[in-house]
C-alpha cells in the first residue's frame, strides 16, 4: 500500500469524535455557564473561533512542510491551542496527520488541553480554588 492510500480519511472516526466531544464538554458546559449568569460571553465565542484558527494554521504549516517552504513556529500552534484552540488542533493533528508523532509536541499539546480541563473543572465542580487568583 503506497504513502498517498494511507494517508486518506480519518481512522477510528467514532471513537475520535467520542473523544473529541468529552474533552470539550467540561469548557463548553463552563463557557455556557460563564456566558448564561453575565460572568463573559468571552470563552464562549474564543473557542469556535481559536479552533478554526488553529485547524487554519495546521493546515497552513502541513501544506508548507510538503513544499519545503517556511513553517509556522510551534510557539504559534501551541499559543493558539492554550488560548482555546486545542479542539480545532485535535481534529487538524487527525485531518492531516500533522504533529501527531513528534513526542515533544505532543506532551505540550496534552498539557495545554489538561490545563484547560483542569481550568473548567475548577470553575465548575471545586469552587475556583485551584487556578484563581483572588
Amino acid at each position: 500500500m503506497g504513502r498517498e492510500q494511507r494517508e486518506e480519511g480519518v481512522r477510528n472516526v467514532r471513537l475520535k469524535l467520542l473523544v473529541l466531544g468529552a474533552l470539550c464538554l467540561l469548557p463548553g458546559l463552563g463557557a455556557a455557564q460563564m456566558a448564561w449568569h453575565d460572568q463573559s460571553w468571552l470563552p464562549l465565542a474564543l473557542y469556535p473561533a481559536v479552533s478554526l484558527i488553529s485547524l487554519l494554521l495546521y493546515w497552513q504549516d502541513k501544506h508548507q512542510a510538503r513544499s519545503q517552504a517556511w513553517r509556522t513556529p510551534e510557539k504559534v500552534l501551541h499559543a493558539s491551542e492554550l488560548f482555546g484552540g486545542w479542539p480545532g488542533a485535535l481534529v487538524a493533528q487527525q485531518m492531516f496527520r500533522h504533529k501527531t508523532r513528534k513526542l515533544s509536541y505532543q506532551l505540550v499539546f496534552w498539557g495545554i488541553v489538561l490545563l484547560h480541563q483542569v481550568f473548567w473543572a475548577d470553575y465548575l465542580f471545586l469552587g475556583r480554588h485551584l487556578l484563581w487568583v483572588s
